[in-house]
């Protein structure tokens, strides 16, 4: 048995909101075992729609769909799925009383337009929303045991009513005969056609299954396995994941919610270390990602966005000669900056970023993407590392990879003998 997602909503289509609900729920059905092969964007049409539905119903048994329940005419989903099998749509006095309620706690009163929400096709059970005003239905509208679930297109509605309501209603319904439990490890500093090569013995699995994939400079690997239950499902990840993990070597640097931050968070407190940062051409973004880990202030004293020169030499103390003799983005300047943020804010590490990161600005001898990271330590000497990003993917890629790649500079350092 299959499963398709239909997304319903033309803002989906014109790119005006991320379609989030797909991945979520893509995520979800892998791990309850629930095969899906496709997925589809349709807008608010009601025509469309109803074509949808028509190839949908014929190659899958479970149709989840997300968007078009609320109260406006451009909402068609649940009238235009009951007309498509012919069946009427009833009021359901139930779903007029709970979306009165929630206007009532809010001060608000419900419109007459809200009523449309009311409406559910003869036969389908009310899939209840807590938070907000659209339910949902859950019903198998023909005898070849077709099943449809249909859900706001608010994110935060969804899925609180998927994990409520829908998941244990498919596990009462026998769909989840396997689970699929999944792990990703995390790559720095290594191509993914590198990786790929290296661990390609690996690629042609089938039970657990290893996939790579790569944005940012980071690559991935998805190991997959699916089993009658999570315990065995782990059994048959664990040799496969350590023995990558023993190929990759420091290129591997963690797994699943772990970022660059976070590990050089946690290797600073188990060395009971500081850190403070110097940016030119990030302007900031290096700190931004120290910050967005929890904790992050036991170990970052914070850092100095030195996007001028004067700023460099003023707060930073790099010597004016070096920048008006190798420039700004130079060995020696990222060096400086690293050993004076380190000074003036007082830590154990100090790590600098200085770079071109375009689209204008650059030389033959400086192009775009030439950037310097240096790193400061406990013994107040500095060394720096040369990275040529390329200009192809613009500023902000350049920026967001130079942040994450002085991180793994001082990871590589906090864990070396």
């Amino acid at each position: 048995m299959t499963a398709e997602i239909i997304c319903v909503g033309t803002e989906l289509l014109l790119g005006d909101i991320l379609n989030s609900n797909a991945q979520f729920l893509g995520k979800q059905l892998a791990e309850l075992g629930i095969a899906h092969y496709y997925q589809t964007v349709v807008g608010d049409n009601r025509e469309r729609l109803k074509q949808v539905i028509a190839i949908a119903s014929q190659r899958a048994q479970l149709l989840i769909f997300t968007g078009g329940l609320g109260p406006t005419p451009d909402d068609l989903t649940v009238e235009t799925i009951a007309d498509f099998f012919g069946v009427p749509l009833i009021e359901r006095p139930e779903i007029i009383a709970d979306i009165r309620q929630k206007f009532a706690q809010r001060g608000r009163t419900m419109s007459p337009s809200n009523h449309k929400q009311a409406l559910i096709p003869q036969g389908a059970e009310i899939l209840t929303n807590p938070i907000g005003s659209a339910p949902g239905i859950i019903w198998q509208p023909r005898s070849d045991k077709l099943t449809i679930l249909t859900f706001p297109g608010v994110p935060a509605e969804m899925k609180q009513m998927w994990h409520e309501i829908a998941v244990p209603y498919l596990q009462s319904q026998g769909w989840c005969q396997e689970m699929i439990c999944s792990h990703t490890l995390r790559f720095w500093g290594v191509a993914e056609s590198a990786l790929a090569e290296k661990v390609s013995a690996y690629l042609n699995l089938t039970n657990p299954t290893v996939a790579p994939y790569a944005n940012y400079g980071e690559v991935k690997l998805r190991i997959s396995a699916r089993a009658e239950s999570p315990e065995a499902a782990e059994q048959l990840i664990t040799p496969i994941e350590q023995q990558i993990k023993d190929i990759a070597g420091l290129d591997y640097y963690g797994r699943d919610q772990d970022t660059l931050a976070s590990v050089v968070g946690q290797l600073l407190q188990q060395t009971h270390s500081t850190l403070a940062v110097a940016e030119s051409c990030t302007g900031g973004g290096l700190g931004q990602m120290i910050t967005s880990v929890a904790g992050s202030s036991s170990y970052f004293r914070g850092g100095i966005i030195a996007y001028e020169n004067g700023v460099k030499t003023a707060l930073l103390g790099v010597d004016p000669q070096d920048l008006e003799q190798w420039g700004a983005v130079s060995e020696s300047v990222a060096q400086q900056m690293a050993i004076g943020v380190r000074s003036q804010l007082n830590t154990t590490w100090g790590l600098s970023i200085t770079g071109i990161a375009g689209p204008g600005g650059g030389t033959e001898t400086k192009p775009v993407g030439l950037v310097y990271m240096g790193l400061a330590g406990p013994d107040g000497q500095a060394t720096s590392n040369k990275f040529l990003f390329g200009q192809a993917r613009g500023r902000e890629w350049i920026q967001r990879v130079s942040a994450s790649s002085a991180l793994d500079v001082l990871r590589r350092q906090l864990l070396s003998p």
